[in-house]
């Protein structure tokens, strides 16, 4: 079973998301601490991600978040929660402004990704 087809690029709760509580600008929390703010959203069934602008963390470095690695959703302040490390996250692969939306983009994302969503799913370490 590939990446795309676990659930990994989708919302465990869709009322995290849509159109009436935007999320952009909400503080992305790793488990060991903050990795910076959503600067773009999507609710796609089947392929919602989350683009983090990193600021100075990383040296102003975007990454991108399948759906599916967010643990929890703080509306009232304005946070979203990630089961992963900071490390984790920087290693993951580089962002790719041109090909981001791509379904061979997300393939590699999903790829990268993958092991850690299934290990907190199955293990029952995570939030999810």
């Amino acid at each position: 079973m590939s990446a795309m087809e676990t659930g990994l690029w989708d919302w465990r709760d869709r009322e995290w998301t849509s159109a009436s509580t935007p999320i952009k600008g909400y503080r992305v929390e790793a488990t060991d601490g903050s990795i910076g703010k959503v600067d773009e959203a999507t609710n796609d069934v089947g392929s919602s991600y989350i683009v983090v602008d990193t600021g100075p963390w990383i040296f102003g470095k975007r990454v991108m978040l399948p759906a599916g690695v967010i643990s929890h959703v703080d509306h009232d302040e304005e946070q979203i929660h990630v089961n992963l490390t900071k490390d984790q996250i920087k290693d993951s692969p580089e962002f790719d402004e041109a090909a981001y939306r791509d379904e061979a983009y997300r393939g590699l994302i999903g790829t990268y990704y993958d092991p850690y969503y299934r290990e907190t799913t199955t293990s029952g370490r995570g939030t999810f």
